[in-house]
């Protein structure tokens, strides 16, 4: 009886195996995903803040993964960043991992798990048509530019004005076009999405 139960309980582990290293990969990829699109930077001459494509990653990854998965995905990427590798924008080796969350970017880093869970929690419960990608898209977007206004805020004491011309403005349409991709395209996945239900 005993081997006979060892030998069915080993079959019923396996799908939950598959499962977790599937989901594994996928934090990996992810996280990948954002660190590669960090080093996509352009700087501005007049705020600390630079120009990069994580926002669009973080924005495609909340249509394209489950809200768990999703937010394990960034505080994944997150966690890698404070552990030293050079996933954070800008790539200094003289700015150790954990300083960059007390930078002016620090804002938008620690935002990016809220929004991607807001905008996968959404997207999940909304009709799945391409307006409600953009509006959870959108959600998602103004999560992170008021996280990384509010952050610099009280990092630089500066005004509003100030705060709202160097975190908010100069980055709105390039957002509204990040926006508008990644709806596009995460809209386009779901209606031809593989069967994996919790993806």
């Amino acid at each position: 009886m005993n081997d006979q139960a060892q030998s069915q309980a080993v079959p019923a582990a396996f799908p939950v195996v598959v499962s977790g290293l599937r989901s594994l990969f996928i934090i990996l990829a992810g996280s990948a995903f954002v660190a590669v699109s960090a080093h996509i930077a352009l700087p501005l001459y007049f705020t600390p803040v630079p120009l990069t494509l994580q926002p669009f990653a973080v924005l495609l990854l909340g249509l394209l993964l489950s809200p768990r998965l999703a937010a394990a995905t960034l505080a994944a990427y997150l966690a890698e960043g404070i552990a030293g590798l050079p996933v954070f924008t800008p790539p200094n080796s003289a700015i150790p991992g954990l300083a960059h969350l007390f930078g002016p970017t620090g804002g938008y880093l620690v935002a990016y798990p809220f929004a991607v869970y807001a905008i996968a929690g959404m997207w999940r419960t909304s009709k799945h048509t391409l307006r409600w990608a953009l509006l959870s898209a959108g959600v998602g977007n103004l999560i992170i530019l008021c996280f990384g206004a509010v952050w610099l805020s009280v990092l630089t004491r500066a005004s509003l004005q100030t705060v709202l011309s160097q975190a908010v403005i100069p980055f709105l349409p390039g957002d509204a076009l990040k926006v508008v991709v990644a709806a596009a395209l995460g809209f386009e996945w779901y209606r031809n999405r593989p069967a994996h239900p919790n993806v």
